[in-house]
């Protein structure tokens, strides 16, 4: 491995080398230590039980922790009810709560699920590469015998089964011809003995014989006949391995075979890093010059403004310095006054009137001056006073002018069916902008994983938002966006994938004219928005409730049925919502429910399956015309089935009504294919299957709601708006 090769051996949250390497869903890798430092620091109280697939050793092997001896005492003491009052767990289970952590290498947010770490894999094989990395790194360090008495020999070869190094003599005394030990797997001298079958993480006896195409994942049988992969499809372990070895050779020859056009092209971008120094430098010396003007101009202002102030002050201080001295000759014995008392003296009256005549304006000219007093100049220098506020605000507002700040899409407003509305949002300190663009592709395929997809830029956008048309269903679509002012691009923003629905969007609205009850049922103007509240009928129930009676439930209709083809729609439910059941139905079974309510209050009768769950004996019919789920105070509940129930998810969830129950997605989705006669469920945020189940299709089937106590329902706006355009 060279230095270019060892990145790929460096953990991307430690810096180091990988030590133990767990495979997370997203199918990057990190280490052991690093996945629960993660945990920590998002504050989950995951109490890591550690698979024998994410620690170290054998299979079967488990590294104790602090959290585990704890769980193993909890679990001891707590006898049958194996109760846990421990943060982070829920009370009655031993299982712990969903834990989400970022992956470093793609930046998306993981979900772990419940079992935590435990359900991760080990990556062996990188853990392989690792180790002889480590030992080409000290290869002066040799790998002694385990077995030797002192002195130790150098060992020649590990066994894999033993999880020892042997010298020669060691290993043909330990591993005699003609005993079981003969026939252990051997290698050269390493310190990594890895488990010689990979074992299935939920199904802890068991190995791992196929691959899960949808998770892309290895399974073991357990998983597909009732796990949670039963209704993915799945391969054989030797078809995977044959079909991405040969993949993954291919693309490695590949890349050998343009290991010409891969050196032109690093050339190339060796010249780009000296044009990006020269150009950079260059920028630099503008931009210094650019301030020096800058700096030179006020520097000239400075000195003009600077001037004016002091001859002004120069001059102001002239004339009231001379008013002073005139003021000044006023006083007795010195000046005017002075010089009026000696012509007094004189005696000569012609001499008199000739010097007294003039010296009388003066007199009356300092007595005038003495009534009204103005001093000869204006002290304030308001006129001087300077504004730069404006000069501020526009230095502040300075920038690079050339390349506008990318905008970011907004993945809370944006919204992707057989259409999709793509929202965006600028930076609070941009400048404007002359207008936008969106380039969309069709993301590759899980499968082959080759990048074939090529760029649709849309029209000139002049608004933070637009749609795009005739998107296929249940495919994968990447969106970028980027501004454009003075002719001059921005980056594009960080590309955001979304799944499309697996049929096109049903539109319709609440119906508020079949079955609809006024007495508990709200609906808003726009007939989008159902809101059940426990009002006074609901109480004057409850006296039925103590005699063992369940309350009826209150249904409510979608008023567009649906009759042919695939359709999907959409819409949330309060997560403080007490019980809503969502799905199909028939319009017969309608009509029955609304005209025979004795059904939906029976404490027997549960829509959940179908059938009459509370009655051993009861005839299960295996298709009904309705199929619902039930959500309430955050979770969504599985139906439960019947042995004889053709949905391998449903059988093995009702063995283990835990694996029944799972958080409330914020969004879910439904999906009839009426001619298929089959109902889905999806998580709408992540389009991921979360229940199938066939339905009978044989007359004209509705989206149905069915509410009990508090709760609210609220479409999708594509569908409240009953179309399928924007």
């Amino acid at each position: 491995c060279d230095s270019q090769g060892k990145r790929e051996l460096i953990c991307p949250i430690c810096k180091e080398l990988f030590t133990h390497p767990l495979i997370l869903p997203c199918q990057h890798s990190v280490c052991h230590k690093c996945v629960r430092e993660l945990l920590m620091l998002n504050h989950e109280d995951s109490f890591d039980a550690g698979s024998e697939c994410s620690l170290p050793g054998s299979p079967r092997s488990r590294v104790p922790s602090p959290s585990m001896e704890r769980l193993d005492r909890l679990v001891r003491s707590g006898g049958s009810q194996g109760s846990i009052s421990s943060p982070g767990w829920r009370r009655g289970s031993v299982t712990p709560r969903v834990t989400t952590i970022p992956c470093p290498g793609c930046q998306h947010d993981i979900d772990l699920g419940e079992r935590g770490i435990s359900m991760l894999f080990r990556n062996f094989t990188l853990e392989n590469i690792v180790e002889r990395y480590r030992q080409a790194a000290r290869a002066a360090v040799a790998i002694m015998c385990n077995i030797c008495k002192p002195p130790q020999q150098e060992a020649t070869k590990s066994c894999m089964d033993c999880k020892a190094s042997y010298c020669n003599e060691c290993f043909k005394l330990h591993h005699p011809w003609g005993t079981p030990k003969a026939q252990h797997e051997y290698v050269g001298p390493t310190t990594n003995f890895r488990p010689k079958v990979l074992m299935c993480p939920e199904h802890e006896m068991e190995k791992v014989n196929m691959y899960c195409e949808v998770c892309r994942r290895p399974v073991c049988h357990l998983c597909k006949l009732g796990g949670s992969h039963a209704n993915h499809k799945v391969t054989s372990m030797s078809s995977a391995y044959k079909i991405l070895k040969e993949k993954l050779a291919k693309s490695i020859h590949y890349l050998i075979s343009k290991e010409d056009q891969v050196r032109t092209q690093i050339t190339e971008l060796e010249v780009l890093i000296n044009k990006t120094e020269e150009n950079g430098q260059l920028a630099e010396r503008q931009a210094n010059e650019h301030f020096e003007r800058l700096f030179e101009t006020l520097q000239e202002r400075k000195s003009e403004m600077l001037r004016s102030i002091e001859q002004s002050r120069n001059r102001r201080m002239e004339q009231l310095r001379g008013q002073v001295e005139e003021y000044q000759g006023m006083l007795e014995n010195s000046g005017l006054v002075g010089y009026a008392q000696e012509v007094l003296k004189e005696t000569d009256q012609s001499c008199f009137v000739q010097t007294a005549k003039q010296l009388h304006v003066r007199i009356q000219k300092a007595t005038e001056s003495l009534r009204t007093f103005h001093p000869a100049a204006d002290p304030c220098f308001d006129e001087f006073v300077l504004d730069t506020s404006r000069e501020e605000m526009l230095l502040k507002e300075m920038c690079f002018g050339g390349v506008p700040d990318p905008p970011l899409i907004d993945l809370s407003n944006s919204r992707v069916y057989n259409e999709a509305s793509i929202c965006w949002r600028l930076s609070d300190d941009h400048l404007p902008t002359d207008h936008h663009m969106l380039e969309y592709r069709q993301s590759p395929s899980q499968e082959d994983g080759e990048d074939n997809g090529v760029w649709r830029a849309t029209d000139r956008v002049y608004s933070p938002s637009t749609v795009v048309c005739d998107l296929e269903p249940d495919s994968l679509y990447s969106f970028r966006v980027r501004s454009c002012r003075n002719s001059m691009f921005s980056p594009y923003s960080p590309e955001v994938t979304f799944h499309t629905p697996p049929a096109p969007v049903f539109g319709f609205l609440f119906s508020d004219k079949c079955g609809f009850s006024t007495e508990r049922l709200i609906l808003n103007k726009r007939r989008d928005t159902v809101e059940s509240v426990a009002g006074m009928a609901f109480l004057l129930a409850a006296e039925r409730v103590q005699t063992g009676s369940y309350i009826g439930l209150d249904y409510i209709i979608g008023d567009t049925g649906i009759s042919q083809g695939r359709h999907y729609w959409a819409f949330k439910v309060e997560p403080y919502s007490y019980m809503i059941k969502v799905g199909v139905a028939s319009d017969t079974k309608l009509i029955e429910w609304f005209h025979n309510p004795r059904d939906t209050s029976s404490p027997r009768y549960d829509h959940d399956s179908g059938h009459d769950s509370g009655s051993e004996d009861a005839c299960y019919e295996l298709s009904q015309p309705f199929t619902f789920v039930t959500l309430g105070m955050g979770k969504l509940i599985i139906p439960k089935a019947s042995s004889s129930s053709s949905s391998s998810t449903a059988n093995a969830q009702s063995a283990d009504p835990g694996n029944r129950m799972l958080p409330m997605p914020q969004r879910l989705g439904v999906c009839l294919d009426y001619d298929a006669c089959r109902v889905y469920f999806y998580d709408a945020d992540t389009m991921r299957c979360l229940y199938e189940r066939q339905v009978d299709c044989s007359g004209t089937m509705y989206p149905a709601f069915g509410l009990m106590g508090s709760g609210k329902v609220q479409l999708e706006e594509f569908l409240a708006s009953k179309r399928l355009a924007f």
